[in-house]
C-alpha cells in the first residue's frame, strides 16, 4: 500500500461476529423448543388449566418461531416476542380469569384477603380439608384482597379483583424497578459490547413469555410476587442500597417463607459493596419490615399459622400435603419417620454447604450472588420432605434473569495497527524566529 507523503493508514475495526444466542436459527429453535414443552400439557396433565394454557401456548410459540425465522430484520424478534406473548401469557390469562378457572392457589389467596378483612388474620382456625388451609404468610394475603373489595359481579371486578392479576403485577414491576436500578450503573466496562445485547426490556418480555414464567402466571401466580422481590433485593444491594433492599426483602419474607434464603445472600453481597455498616442497616431494616408485616397474624392466630405454615407444608400437618412430587426429599420422606428426618439432615447438610460458600466465597456481583442464592433454592427444593417440580422455577428464573442483566461480557481485543504511527515532532518555528530576531 502506498501512501503520500504526511498521510496515515485509517485503522477500520473489523465487523464483530453476530453472537449465537442472536441469530435467527437460535431464537426460532428456542421458541420451537418451547411449543413442544407446551404441546405435553393437553396429553400428559389432567388439569383442565395446564391443558388450557397448554393448547395455547403452543399455538403462540409455534408462531413465534416461524416469525423468528421468516421475517428479516430486527422486526422478527418483536414479531416473534409478541406472537409468544398472546398465545402464551395474554389470551390464556385473559380466558381462565374470565372464566373463573384457577388452580386451588388462586382461591386461597382470595379467601385470605377475605378472612383478613374480616377477622384480622388469614388463617381458619378449624380446617377441615386441605384447601381450608394458607400455607403462605400473611402479607400474601394481601393480594387477595382487590377480590374481596371487588367481588365477582361483572367482566371488570373478575378481571380486576383476581389475585392473579395482583401477582402478576407485583411480579412485573418488581422486575421494571430492578431493571431502573441496574442501569444506574457508572462502570464503563459493564458498556463494553451493550449494542450486542438484548435491551432490558426484551429481555424481560421474553422472560415472561418462556414457559417456566407463562405456566404459573396464568394458572396461580402465587410464587410470582416473591420471585420479582428477590430479583429487587439483589438488584439494590448490587448497587449499594441497603434501606430499599431491606424493605425489598421484607415484603418477600413476609409472603412465603422459602424467601427467608435470600436474606443471607442479599447481606452477604450488600457487605461486598457497601461494607458491613449497610448490610446492618440492610438486616434492621428488613427485620423490622417483615415482623410489622407478619406479626398480627400471628399474635391473632398463633397455632393456625404454625399448622398451616411449618407443619402442613414439610409434611408433619393434620391433613397431607398435596405437594408430593417425586423428588429426593419427598421420597426419603415416604419410607416412615426415619426417611423423614434423614431428609430434613440432609436439607440441614445442604444449607449449611450454601452458607459456608457465603463465608468463603462470598458473591462480589450480582450475578454469582443469584446463582448463590439459585443453588441453594435448589437444594431446599429437592431435599424438602414435600415439594413440586413448579417449585424449581424460582431459581430458574433467578439465574435466567442474572444472565440476561449481568452478562458479563470479555472485553473485545482493540484492532492492532499494521503501521506504527511516527511519533509528534514538536513545531520549530517559534524558536526559528527567536533566532531570527534575538530574544530579548
Amino acid at each position: 500500500m502506498s501512501l503520500r507523503r504526511g498521510e496515515y493508514p485509517v485503522i477500520e475495526s473489523a465487523t464483530p461476529p453476530v453472537p449465537w444466542w442472536n441469530r435467527r436459527g437460535t431464537w426460532a429453535a428456542g421458541w420451537l423448543l418451547a411449543a413442544l414443552w407446551a404441546a405435553a400439557f393437553p396429553v400428559a396433565s389432567s388439569l383442565d388449566t395446564h391443558r388450557l394454557w397448554g393448547t395455547s401456548a403452543a399455538l403462540g410459540y409455534t408462531a413465534a418461531a416461524v416469525v423468528s425465522y421468516g421475517l428479516p430484520g430486527p422486526r422478527a424478534r418483536r414479531a416473534a416476542v409478541t406472537a409468544a406473548l398472546a398465545g402464551a401469557v395474554v389470551a390464556p390469562l385473559l380466558f381462565l380469569v374470565l372464566t373463573g378457572r384457577a388452580q386451588s392457589e388462586v382461591d386461597v389467596i382470595e379467601r385470605s384477603g377475605q378472612l383478613l378483612l374480616e377477622q384480622g388474620t388469614p388463617y381458619l382456625p378449624h380446617p377441615l380439608k386441605v384447601t381450608d388451609y394458607t400455607p403462605y404468610l400473611p402479607a400474601m394475603a394481601l393480594l387477595g384482597i382487590p377480590n374481596a373489595l371487588m367481588g365477582e359481579h361483572s367482566w371488570a371486578a373478575k378481571l380486576f379483583g383476581d389475585a392473579r392479576i395482583w401477582c402478576a403485577a407485583v411480579f412485573v414491576l418488581s422486575l421494571h424497578a430492578a431493571g431502573l436500578t441496574l442501569r444506574q450503573s457508572g462502570d464503563p466496562a459493564r458498556r463494553v459490547g451493550r449494542h450486542e445485547r438484548i435491551p432490558y426490556g426484551s429481555a424481560m418480555a421474553v422472560l415472561i413469555a418462556c414457559p417456566v414464567v407463562a405456566l404459573p402466571l396464568c394458572v396461580s401466580g402465587v410464587d410470582l410476587p416473591m420471585t420479582g422481590l428477590c430479583c429487587l433485593a439483589l438488584a439494590l444491594a448490587a448497587r449499594g442500597r441497603p434501606a430499599a433492599a431491606g424493605l425489598a426483602l421484607a415484603v418477600a419474607c413476609s409472603l412465603k417463607w422459602t424467601a427467608w434464603p435470600a436474606v443471607a445472600v442479599v447481606l452477604v453481597l450488600l457487605g461486598r459493596v457497601a461494607g458491613g455498616r449497610a448490610a446492618l442497616r440492610c438486616a434492621g431494616t428488613a427485620a423490622v419490615g417483615a415482623t410489622l408485616l407478619i406479626a398480627p397474624g400471628a399474635l391473632l392466630s398463633p397455632a393456625a399459622m404454625v399448622e398451616q405454615v411449618l407443619a402442613f407444608p414439610t409434611g408433619h400437618g393434620v391433613l397431607p400435603t398435596p405437594a408430593a412430587s417425586p423428588l429426593p426429599g419427598r421420597l426419603l420422606a415416604d419410607l416412615g419417620p426415619a426417611g423423614w428426618y434423614a431428609a430434613v439432615g440432609l436439607l440441614v447438610c445442604g444449607g449449611l454447604a450454601v452458607a459456608v460458600s457465603l463465608v468463603r466465597r462470598p458473591p462480589v456481583h450480582l450475578r454469582t450472588a443469584a446463582d448463590r442464592l439459585a443453588i441453594g433454592l435448589l437444594v431446599a427444593f429437592t431435599l424438602a420432605p414435600a415439594g413440586r417440580f413448579g417449585y424449581l422455577a424460582l431459581p430458574v428464573v433467578l439465574m435466567v434473569w442474572a444472565r440476561l442483566v449481568d452478562p458479563r461480557e470479555p472485553v473485545p481485543h482493540l484492532p492492532v495497527p499494521t503501521h506504527r504511527t511516527p511519533p509528534v515532532v514538536p513545531s520549530r518555528a517559534p524558536y526559528a524566529s527567536a533566532g531570527a530576531g534575538g530574544i530579548r
